[in-house]
């Protein structure tokens, strides 16, 4: 029997991240949840904690053919892939790695809005052509500083986000499920309420079925023509086709979006959006926390191997 105490579940992982976790313990690799039926019995019972990084959800299936699993550490602040609840009933604990990447997601929104504010992409198309060198100057834009925004969730990076906008001058409103301790921002019960009251609406929520489409249709209209949407959240947050309808027909003014349904392969109409930024889901991918969420993620695993606490247990 080979002894592999860890199984690193996901063909996300970049080979230094399986080689940080490999030589710290003897582990075992499937690249999908599907997968890890393909491991021997033998194998599947020296399992005690998986290193999971992916969207694949991972749920009482793929747990049941591992007997002795304790922990499920995710790669990632996101955990909505894993059914925590299928987790509990059988005593595995999940940990997620927050705090690391706050930073990095909070400047990539606001990178967006001052992107798709400033037209920035059109810009450096109208330099690279020689538009600008034939005596053409771009079309004047908007001001982004001085505006309203909304923050959809002021959990950790909604947090984030709100500060640093707070520096641009901007009017601050959010919604979360109960009124904030803030420095005199505006508390919005709902979300239609706060889309009606800003300029900029930014999504900070957490991902799975509680928050499928939380910002609505309504929502999405409520913003109005010179309305803009920021998601960086999950794609599954917003109604993506009513977004996708707002953008064509004008009903909004832009939108930044770092995330999406059915990533990478997204929604095609997308293509053809002018007044969208779109990003290949980066909001934590700089090489300083990408290491740092590896290395959170390695140091659950290692507490639970060695009977210690984890750090950041969900669950």
């Amino acid at each position: 029997m080979t002894n592999t105490p860890l199984l690193i579940l996901g063909a996300a992982f970049s080979s230094e991240e399986r080689a940080r976790l490999e030589a710290a313990h003897s582990a075992s690799f499937s690249a999908a949840p599907d997968a890890v039926s393909e491991l021997s019995e033998a194998t599947r019972a020296t399992i005690k904690a998986i290193a999971f990084k992916g969207h694949t959800p991972l749920n009482a299936a793929t747990m049941d053919l591992l007997p002795n699993l304790g922990l499920i550490a995710n790669y990632g602040v996101g955990y909505d892939a894993i059914n925590v609840t299928d987790a509990s009933a059988r005593g595995i604990k999940v940990t997620n790695t927050p705090d690391v990447l706050n930073d990095d997601v909070a400047d990539i929104a606001v990178g967006m809005m001052i992107a798709q504010s400033r037209n920035m992409v059109a810009g450096d198309a109208w330099v690279r052509s020689g538009t600008w060198a034939g005596g053409e100057n771009l079309p004047l834009n908007r001001k982004m500083s001085g505006s309203s925004v909304g923050i959809v969730g002021l959990g950790r990076i909604g947090r984030d986000i709100a500060d640093r906008l707070a520096a641009f001058k901007m009017d601050i409103h959010y919604h979360a499920r109960s009124e904030k301790e803030t420095p005199n921002w505006t508390y919005h019960a709902d979300v239609v309420s706060l889309a009606t009251a800003v300029d900029y609406l930014v999504i900070a929520l957490v991902g799975g079925k509680e928050t499928e489409k939380y910002v609505s249709a309504e929502a999405i209209a409520a913003l109005g023509p010179r309305g803009v949407v920021i998601n960086i959240s999950r794609g599954s947050t917003i109604d993506e086709d009513a977004l996708i309808k707002a953008l064509a027909d004008g009903t909004i003014a832009g939108a930044g979006l770092d995330v999406f349904n059915d990533e990478p392969k997204i929604d095609e109409r997308f293509y053809d959006l002018k007044t969208a930024i779109l990003q290949p889901h980066q909001g934590s991918g700089t090489v300083e926390t990408r290491r740092a969420m590896a290395e959170l993620q390695l140091a659950n695993v290692s507490a639970h191997l060695a009977g210690k606490d984890l750090l950041t247990p969900v669950n």
